[in-house]
């Protein structure tokens, strides 16, 4: 038997899925879920993301050992455990680098999740994380205690971040955090209206009922 074969295929499935949206480079991004019994399923580095399929998928113990020593792990392996530590909630992380988004990552401008009512209610307001090299474990600090109320995160001068329930979840807030970036550089030209507090509030509301 495949180590977690359907948990690897799925993970493949959203990095193929991520790169042909635009929303990753070949090399840069990577993906992860945590399987029933505890152990994280995520990308391996040096690999190519259009051609992810469950071989290129490595397993990690939440303790950093590897279940699938021929792969190399992604760089950012330390950078999902430290979130799936912090948050017993989340079962899935997709980190990527969406150009429009990624380009707020440089600015201090902040991308607006209150032009629409869908990118507000699925994927919420972002946190801003300050700059740490990639793949170290200061910025695997850094990401998780920032993200403990969040679940998007702009990465200072890197990338992006997003976590969720499930594979599906944490990749449709990376959809909808670049459309706000785009939608955000358009209002610059553009007058735009935002929601009003008391709409926010109503979503506020509408997002705990779903949890229910």
């Amino acid at each position: 038997m495949i180590l977690y074969q359907a948990e690897r295929e799925q993970v493949a499935y959203f990095m193929r899925r991520l790169y042909r949206q635009f929303l990753t480079t070949t090399s840069g991004g990577n993906i992860s879920c945590r399987t029933a019994d505890g152990n994280i399923v995520i990308t391996a580095s040096q690999t190519d993301k259009c051609e992810q399929s469950m071989e290129t998928v490595g397993v990690v113990t939440p303790d950093g050992t590897s279940l699938t020593p021929e792969l190399k792990l992604s760089i950012e392996a330390g950078l999902h455990l430290a979130i799936y530590a912090a948050r017993p909630d989340v079962t899935a992380i997709v980190h990527a680098h969406p150009v429009t988004a990624t380009f707020f990552c440089t600015t201090d401008i902040p991308i607006n999740m209150h032009l629409t009512a869908e990118a507000y209610a699925v994927a919420g307001d972002i946190v801003r994380i300050p700059y740490a090299l990639m793949g170290t474990p200061e910025l695997a600090r850094l990401t998780a205690e920032k993200m403990q109320n969040y679940d998007c995160g702009l990465m200072e001068n890197h990338g992006v971040i997003t976590v969720g329930k499930s594979l599906l979840s944490a990749f449709d807030k990376m959809e909808l955090l670049e459309c706000a970036a785009k939608q955000t550089l358009m209002a610059q030209t553009i007058p735009a209206r935002s929601l009003s507090p008391e709409q926010l509030l109503e979503l506020d509301d509408f997002k705990n009922q779903a949890k229910k």
